[in-house]
């Protein structure tokens, strides 16, 4: 016997809610916060690393979403991207963000990550860097934290 697609469709429903329980999913989320700071790396550089920032990753089961604003930069930002090393080491770009080309502005992005990603954001292993024309290796680094 076939039943119309109304009456499966019912049926769905009374077996989802069956016995009074009504079964919702629900994405748990983990906010981690970074502070955007420069960080010299030559005392020859110090001069050209200037500005400030915060920013803000949402980790909704593999999907990262990053959001900040940073401003004081002597020269515009040209790329940001998310790296990965243990907390004050630096490490290799692993995911671009987008960034307001200007000396003040935001940054963001929705990353999908791996799960090898997902435990160094759980590890504190992941940082935000904004670099700019002054500063093309890096003008502004902030771990993502929890």
């Amino acid at each position: 016997m076939t039943l119309p697609r109304s009456a499966a469709a019912l049926l769905v429903v009374v077996a989802v809610t069956s016995g009074g329980h009504t079964v919702v999913a629900q994405a748990t989320a983990s906010t981690y916060k970074a502070r955007l700071s420069s960080v010299p790396v030559q005392a020859s550089t110090a001069a050209s690393l200037t500005g400030s920032g915060s920013a803000t990753g949402t980790l909704r089961g593999t999907t990262l979403t990053v959001t900040g604003t940073f401003e004081g930069l002597q020269t515009p930002a040209t790329t940001a991207r998310v790296h990965v090393a243990p907390k004050g080491i630096r490490g290799p770009g692993v995911l671009d963000l987008v960034v307001t080309q200007a000396t003040k502005g935001s940054v963001s992005g929705e990353l999908a990550l791996t799960p090898a990603q997902v435990d160094d954001l759980r590890r504190g292993r992941l940082y935000v860097q904004i670099q700019s024309e002054k500063a093309p290796g890096g003008n502004l680094w902030g771990w993502l934290l929890p």
